[in-house]
């Protein structure tokens, strides 16, 4: 499909993208969105708002979602490096419950497709990020949801990055359980 490979993960929904470059003595050049292409492969997204942020090592962003007002996200990282969750709260899902997670660098140009119904966060892992994601749902800051990033039951495998740097929002987040969160 044109400039894009759809990798399919374990989770139902939640796509791995590699993204074509072209690249010369002046540097490169790359899609980072084609609406054609996205809607060929089943993503059929009405994108709205775009974010971006920066970040040191040992930052961790999530576990976050919009209660009333899910988004997906089309994630990526301009640069550094970042390890990139997604965790599926749908209620009727067979993969509830469980993660999916991916490196995505400034080198490899992956992008992470994360569909609504899910907590989304990340860790830095290099020196420094900068993250940035398309929204098919505009943020609503009174509608903020969010469970712990190291919820056992969930069980992520995040990487080892030394300290863990977190919000003091991302540090009371309860359980999935207590949460009681479901699409």
């Amino acid at each position: 499909m044109g400039n894009f490979t759809f990798n399919e993960t374990k989770i139902k929904d939640v796509y791995i993208i590699d993204v074509k470059t072209y690249g010369d003595n002046r540097g490169y050049f790359m899609e980072t969105y084609k609406e054609s292409d996205f809607k060929e492969a089943g993503l059929d997204y009405n994108f709205v708002q775009d974010n971006q942020s920066s970040s040191r090592k040992g930052v961790l962003r999530g576990l976050h979602f919009q209660k009333t007002h899910p988004q997906a996200k089309l994630v990526r990282v301009l640069k550094g490096e970042v390890f990139d969750v997604a965790v599926d709260l749908r209620k009727d899902s067979p993969t509830y419950g469980q993660w999916v997670g991916v490196v995505l660098s400034e080198e490899n140009k992956r992008q992470f497709m994360i569909p609504r119904g899910f907590a989304h966060g990340f860790v830095v892992m290099s020196d420094y990020a900068e993250f940035a994601y398309k929204c098919d749902e505009l943020y609503h800051p009174e509608d903020e949801g969010g469970i712990m990033w190291n919820d056992p039951a969930i069980g992520i495998e995040w990487p080892e990055v030394g300290e863990i740097i977190l919000s003091e929002k991302d540090k009371v987040h309860p359980s999935l359980t207590d949460s009681k969160i479901v699409f």
